[in-house]
């Protein structure tokens, strides 16, 4: 019986996985996960899992981390260009589909069950208000949900390179400091796995902070910075003041961004965090910043209070969510 295939493709990593219309989106088959950066193309990673398979794929749905326009989508992250007519060519595919990345998260968040939640805020939920997605990961992703009178129905967002708009002295010495890097700053600068790393540096060029030496020579010479910064902010031995105030910072600012996002798309009812930063740095959610932050809306500081604020702790949300997106096709 043929199957569908199934993605989600990130910056960071890619998981594929075959869908059986009998099983259901959170049922698949052959799960497998790529280091996306290892390989120069998505047909390289579909080559690899499919080399490893014996499954007749008929069709195929690709959450896709960057805009998709016409069926194209350039990665936001990845130097890769993908069309969905090329792909169904080489691989005698009947049907392609891209989605952005974050339209596919959100696609599962109705499959989520309250075991993979986390609550920040549990406000109390209007019925068939909107819900928001907001996920920081190697970019920041944005998406949110509207009723339709019969259903939710999904939309994708680009939200996350929108002007980053500082809200403190420091904030906009960080927004100064970006802005000399990299001239246009977005949100998605300071809220991703990136951002962390650019929030650290600012904050100890500039004297908020010393570095240890034990933790400068945790940094010579690492390819990625942000793990090791985000493991000393942990460490319950020796934390890092420095990078325990650069995470800090991190979730002010996506407590902020998670709140303007909530208001543009009215999210009553719900107000979801992916990705995978979130659930790693949990104590720093735990705190009371991150709500603060998000709640922080002047005289809209009440209706921000009412709204219920989860973490996703589920890891494949996305891509059951272009499962279930397979199913309706």
């Amino acid at each position: 019986m043929t199957k569908m295939l199934v993605g989600d493709v990130g910056g960071t990593k890619t998981t594929l996985a075959a869908l059986s219309p009998q099983r259901g989106p959170r049922d698949l088959l052959g799960v497998k996960t790529f280091s996306s950066g290892e390989f120069p193309s998505l047909e390289a990673i579909l080559e690899a899992f499919l080399s490893e398979t014996d499954l007749a794929i008929d069709g195929a749905v690709f959450g896709i981390a960057g805009p998709v326009e016409e069926g194209r989508v350039k990665t936001t992250n990845l130097p890769w260009c993908i069309e969905e007519t090329r792909l169904a060519e080489a691989f005698g595919f009947s049907s392609v589909q891209f989605i952005n990345d974050l339209e596919a998260m959100a696609c599962g968040v109705p499959y989520l069950d309250k075991s993979e939640l986390l609550a920040l805020n549990h406000g109390r939920p209007l019925g068939q208000g909107a819900i928001a997605v907001i996920a920081p990961g190697t970019g920041l992703g944005e998406a949110f949900l509207a009723w339709n009178g019969t259903r939710y129905q999904v939309h994708a967002s680009e939200g996350g390179h929108a002007d980053f708009a500082p809200k403190t002295l420091l904030e906009r010495e960080l927004l100064d400091y970006l802005s000399g890097r990299f001239g246009h700053v977005s949100y998605e600068r300071v809220c991703s796995g990136p951002g962390i790393l650019h929030i650290y540096e600012y904050l100890k060029q500039s004297g908020y902070g010393d570095e240890p030496p034990w933790m400068t020579e945790s940094l010579a010479g690492v390819e990625d910075a942000t793990p090791v910064i985000v493991n000393a902010a942990l460490d319950e031995e020796r934390p890092c003041e420095l990078c325990v105030r650069a995470l800090d910072e991190f979730v002010s600012i996506l407590g902020a961004e998670a709140g303007n996002l909530a208001l543009k798309v009215l999210a009553t009812r719900d107000v979801y965090l992916g990705g995978g930063i979130v659930p790693r740095i949990l104590p720093f959610f735990e705190k009371a910043v991150f709500m603060k932050s998000f709640r922080d809306k002047g005289r809209y500081a009440d209706l921000m209070g009412r709204i219920p604020v989860h973490v996703i702790l589920a890891p494949d949300v996305a891509l059951f969510g272009a499962a279930s997106r397979a199913m309706d096709l």
